[in-house]
């Protein structure tokens, strides 16, 4: 009977230690097991981190990303994503979605495309794309280095637009056209021949004038100012050289630096997508080139046209024409005494037009549907669907007043076109009125 007491006793006190190393052990769990939220796993909502910027570093890489865009027109890809890339440190990457507040429960893989026109630059403009899993509602994308989203805490969200709504909405768009200006950089201050060059796009029935704003000079920053806040400019803000050393040339081995002219390849496919969904149509050039109708007053009744000609087109290729600024009108008629103070080139002034010299590659600008468009490079776009059509020179070509290309040709080598002045009776007030309004105009008027 002792014994079996014995027994009991020494089991219970067995049970006892037992229980109290349990015990121990579970409160002595170290810390990494214990960090780990049994019932939740990874955040069910979006920590939303919006970036606001257009130039956001990915983090744990040497990219840059831009913006991310809805695009279904290649099969099993939903979204683009526009960046800059170095060109030698591409990894695989993954998509995570936000949709509609909750983060989505996977990654998805993407596909990395870098465009092929890189210059021999570092850094290349890139599109990432990825699919959008089932029952996302999906309003934000952000970019991973790894394929598990459980540690995503401080991710960096890029909105997604372009977002489809109703089908009445996306048939109705904003804009007929859109003037892309790929970028503004240094102390541009050309302000005459901006303000001429806007109102004349005015003229032509151009809608909006999109540029991507790096650095300009003052008086220029005050007319961009005044034309944002009227709604005709929409200034993106493009601080390029905060990231990178961008080159102000456009071929590496001459000029050096991290990517093609500050990073206009870029800003060019941005504002394609930017515009997709708004603009019927989007013309592809610099500040001081005017695609110019020779046939038309308008460029709605040019493309109605050459649409009708040509119904297939979505890329139309238009030849750019130089007129030297050292060779003036000898009249001296459009030497107006109120621009005397303002700083810049008098587009009125320059008459003599170059032949281009056709043995040479000779560049072109466009028109563009930006719906059928892939990417673009300057002078061509790369990848678009549908045709592509070289617009005669009689029916449309660019004014584009600069120094002269083929300087050794004297005036009489040189084809006299008048065509700006067609418009000088409603360009000249136009011009004065958007001048006077920043305090730009000479106070000697048109005396």
């Amino acid at each position: 009977m002792d014994k079996a007491k014995e027994f009991k006793w020494k089991f219970f006190l067995l049970f006892i230690a037992t229980f109290i190393f349990i015990l121990c052990v579970t409160v002595r769990t170290p810390r990494t097991y214990r960090a780990i939220p049994k019932p939740h796993g990874p955040p069910k909502t979006c920590p939303l981190q919006i970036s606001e910027r257009t130039i956001t570093p990915l983090n744990n890489t040497k990219h840059l990303l831009v913006s991310a865009y809805m695009d279904q027109r290649e099969k099993g890809l939903d979204i683009r994503i526009i960046g800059i890339f170095k060109r030698d440190s591409i990894q695989p990457l993954y998509c995570l979605f936000c949709c509609a507040g909750h983060l989505s429960s996977k990654t998805t893989p993407t596909t990395i495309i870098q465009h092929s026109d890189n210059f021999g630059f570092p850094f290349v403009t890139t599109d990432v794309m990825c699919q959008i899993p089932p029952n996302c509602i999906a309003t934000h994308v952000g970019l991973l280095t790894q394929p598990d989203s459980v540690k995503v805490f401080n991710q960096t969200w890029l909105p997604i637009r372009n977002q489809k709504t109703n089908e009445k909405e996306e048939n109705k768009l904003q804009f007929n056209f859109t003037v892309c200006i790929s970028n503004l950089f240094g102390d541009y201050n050309n302000v005459l021949q901006f303000a001429q060059t806007l109102e004349m796009y005015r003229l032509l029935g151009v809608d909006r004038v999109v540029i991507y704003n790096t650095s300009c000079g003052p008086d220029l920053d005050r007319l961009l100012q005044s034309y944002s806040q009227e709604g005709f400019v929409e200034m993106v803000p493009w601080p390029i050289d905060h990231h990178l050393n961008p080159s102000r040339g456009w071929l590496f081995s001459q000029s050096g630096g991290d990517v093609h002219y500050f990073g206009q390849l870029t800003t060019l496919n941005e504002c394609i997508y930017r515009s997709m969904d708004r603009s019927r149509y989007v013309l592809l050039n610099d500040i001081d080139e005017i695609i110019m109708p020779y046939q038309h007053n308008n460029l709605m009744s040019l493309m109605g046209m050459l649409q009708q000609q040509h119904p297939n087109t979505g890329v139309y290729l238009i030849e750019n024409h130089i007129f030297p600024k050292k060779h003036f009108e000898p009249s001296g008629r459009f030497h107006l005494p109120q621009w005397n103070g303002v700083p810049g080139i008098n587009i009125l002034e320059h008459i003599y037009r170059e032949e281009p010299n056709r043995n040479i590659y000779h560049p072109h600008k466009m028109i563009v549907q930006p719906r059928s468009v892939g990417w673009t490079s300057v002078h061509e776009v790369v990848k678009y669907s549908g045709e592509r059509f070289k617009v005669p020179l009689d029916v449309c070509r660019i004014i584009h007043v600069r120094v002269a290309l083929q300087g050794s040709l004297t005036v009489e080598q040189l084809h006299e076109d008048k065509r700006l002045w067609d418009f000088q009776e409603k360009l000249i007030p136009n011009v004065d009125k958007v001048l006077r309004r920043v305090a730009l105009l000479s106070s000697e008027g048109h005396s």
